[in-house]
């Protein structure tokens, strides 16, 4: 399908012969004979709008299995007949960039096609119809442009081998997956199980997508909710989410109800060659948003497409250093608040910021619990993966309850995947802005402890996006940086120190096994290095994994001191307020600037989140003032960025007390029978 002009029967021809199927031509084949006269003709004598209506019928009338098939331009005007040809085969979408078509359209001396009323020009009329292509394709070929009709077939016979051959998932140790039968881990398996059963993380199992820089022209220019689309439904099979549904979750996540910012996640130019990435205009002013707007929303429709909607309870457990549990928090009661879900968000007692912490008990109610835990993240984390690995658990709260656990960390598939997009939309942002041109090459510094984001970044880079270097910046908790300069993993000796910027107060990164799994290609080694961390809390890596790892990322970790002078310098120099983790990736990147090329830096939280610390380093009495207080001098202190209008509200809100659990498994497992039990 496509618009008049975007050479669907020349194409459709390629296509059959590459595969070796009849082609089937709409207007040749079947309208003509049918009517027995010209398009134009039959035009002419109904109309417009008797015109779709008549193509149509004719369309329900025919056999197209079998073929491949060029329908015509308005025939995704009909609905019952394109309901009839989505259910016979793939639907797949030539999207011409629309210059290009008025182009070939006048070249053809084209000058009026079905639906074109009085006063509506070509442009109108195709801006009017891509609304039902839209809603018709299983597959989208972004064809670039002047790009060879050869070109465009190639990409379709590609695209749909690609679409049925596509395995899956598989795990990062290599084990046995859902049930153990070797059969297909759809996208709903991986997100509703969060760990695969052998303990290892989920991954794609075949090579991500990647864009064309032609491809990427293409983006440019769109909305986030538009790229964030176009790049999602690379990496998602239609059959696991369809892309007009994919589309609807989208619109629902990323929108100005949710997101304070039209852009939803801008760039700002803050100096010289850098730019940071404004991660914290969603709901809860943090970067998790991006992912925990629409993750809850893939999450049931999994529930959906496996029968459990509202039959089967379902328990999300979640650790957090701060910022993933209020998102979760905000993200299911939004979007899964009548599935039934329920969830459990465990945080560090001593380890997140008094605002996170008040933020997260603010948001408990009766389908969600928070609890404190009297250790650090990396306690609360292995909480959660022994849950989901226990199967006397699972039994019991199978037998008792009706519920099976899941996750929402960045351990789930499901929360890495909108963080891809937010990454490559900021490269397209500076191609938009004319900062570079498309192509260029540029550096991405993010603030490092799970290694979620920045994992994000280097699949964003598979898929095409030019990333140079992605620098990952740690705090004193750096025992991701000491792997990727010596390549051991070694915390043996380390304790977890407490720091300004909690969200990376973390020792072991969840993810650096997917990442490890990619570039190592060996599940045996991944579940060795990754047995030895869990045991002897020490790996290393072989040379020639090093090498290829330093090919990528480089990293510095930052000091204490170090991060509160780069708040206060940067106030002064540019009137914007840091917030911790943005200094500590801030003070990183300008170790590695060269400024020969422009460096992106993820800013990952909001001032607001941390207003005690913040204060405090420019040598305020944290104790002495009550949050709106604190915002209103902070807010005076800074000409950017504004405060956060939802951490205004949440200063308002009534104090929470916090239940706090002792750092012994069994008294999560006492809590999690507990609330399973009060589960509607």
């Amino acid at each position: 399908i496509g618009s008049p002009g975007s050479g669907k029967t020349t194409v459709g021809r390629i296509v059959a012969d590459k595969l070796g199927m009849p082609a089937y031509d709409v207007d040749d084949h079947l309208l003509e004979p049918h009517w027995g006269m010209t398009v134009a003709d039959k035009l002419a004598e109904v109309g417009s709008s008797g015109f779709v209506e008549a193509e149509g019928k004719a369309l329900l009338q025919c056999d197209v299995s079998g073929k491949v098939v060029s329908l015509t331009g308005s025939n995704p005007m009909y609905k019952e007949a394109m309901d009839k040809v989505s259910n016979t085969g793939t639907v797949v979408f030539l999207d011409v960039p629309n210059n290009e078509i008025l182009d070939r359209l006048e070249k053809m001396k084209v000058n009026r096609i079905v639906g074109q009323g009085d006063g509506m020009t070509m442009s109108d009329i195709l801006k009017y119809r891509q609304q039902f292509y839209e809603n018709s394709y299983d597959l989208r070929i972004l064809c670039e442009a002047g790009e060879t009709q050869e070109s465009i077939a190639s990409k379709v016979v590609s695209a749909v081998k690609s679409m049925d051959n596509d395995r899956g998932y598989v795990s990062s140790r290599g084990g046995e997956t859902i049930g153990g039968s070797g059969g297909r881990v759809s996208l709903s398996d991986a997100i509703l199980t969060g760990l695969a059963p052998d303990g290892g993380l989920y991954v794609p199992s075949s090579e991500l997508p990647k864009f064309s820089i032609g491809e990427m022209d293409r983006l440019v220019n769109l909305d986030y909710r538009s790229r964030a689309l176009r790049i999602l439904e690379r990496v998602i099979n239609p059959y696991d989410v369809h892309p007009s549904v994919l589309a609807n979750f989208i619109s629902k996540a990323y929108n100005e109800d949710n997101f304070l910012c039209n852009k939803i996640f801008p760039i700002h130019h803050l100096q010289a060659n850098q730019y940071l990435i404004e991660l914290f205009h969603g709901p809860t002013a943090s970067f998790k948003d991006a992912a925990l707007q629409l993750m809850p929303q893939l999450f049931v429709e999994a529930l959906k497409q496996k029968g459990l909607y509202r039959k089967k309870r379902f328990l999300i457990v979640v650790a957090t250093s701060g910022d993933t549990g209020g998102a979760v928090l905000d993200g299911f009661s939004k979007h899964a608040g009548e599935s039934g879900v329920g969830v459990i968000v465990l945080y560090p007692e001593q380890g997140v910021s008094s605002v996170q912490k008040r933020q997260m008990l603010s948001l408990a109610g009766n389908n969600v619990q928070v609890f404190g835990v009297e250790g650090d993240f990396d306690k609360c984390q292995s909480f959660v993966k022994k849950a989901l690995k226990d199967t006397s658990l699972a039994e019991q709260l199978r037998e008792r309850n009706n519920c099976r656990l899941s996750a929402a960390n960045s351990i789930s598939w499901g929360r890495l995947l909108p963080q891809v997009v937010y990454h490559s939309s900021a490269y397209l942002d500076l191609v938009q802005r004319g900062d570079i041109q498309s192509g260029e090459e540029v550096d991405l510094c993010i603030p490092t402890g799970n290694f979620g984001n920045i994992l994000a970044a280097y699949y964003a880079k598979r898929m095409g996006i030019p990333f140079r270097r992605l620098i990952c910046a740690s705090n004193s908790n750096n025992a991701v940086t000491q792997f990727i300069n010596t390549g051991s993993y070694d915390i043996r000796s380390v304790q977890l120190q407490r720091t300004a910027s909690p969200a990376i107060d973390i020792l072991v990164s969840s993810n650096l096994e997917r990442y490890l799994y990619h570039i190592s290609g060996s599940t045996d080694n991944v579940k060795r290095w990754f047995q030895q961390l869990e045991q002897d809390k020490h790996f290393t890596i072989d040379e020639n994994i090093l090498g290829e790892i330093q090919g990528t990322f480089v990293a510095k970790w930052c000091s204490e001191d170090k991060c509160k002078a780069m708040i206060q310098k940067t106030l002064q120099n540019t009137g914007y307020l840091l917030d911790p983790h943005t200094a500590v990736a801030k003070v990183v990147a300008d170790s590695f600037n060269k400024k020969d090329i422009p460096m992106l830096i993820a800013s990952t939280a909001h001032y607001s989140k941390f207003a005690p610390e913040v204060l405090h380093f420019f040598g305020y009495d944290k104790k002495k003032e009550s949050l709106e207080d604190q915002y209103r001098k902070l807010g005076k202190m800074c000409k950017m960025p504004v405060m956060h209008a939802n951490m205004e509200a949440c200063a308002k809100l009534p104090h929470v007390e916090e239940k706090v659990l002792k750092p012994d498994y069994e008294d999560f497992l006492r809590e999690i029978n507990h609330f399973a039990e009060k589960l509607p």
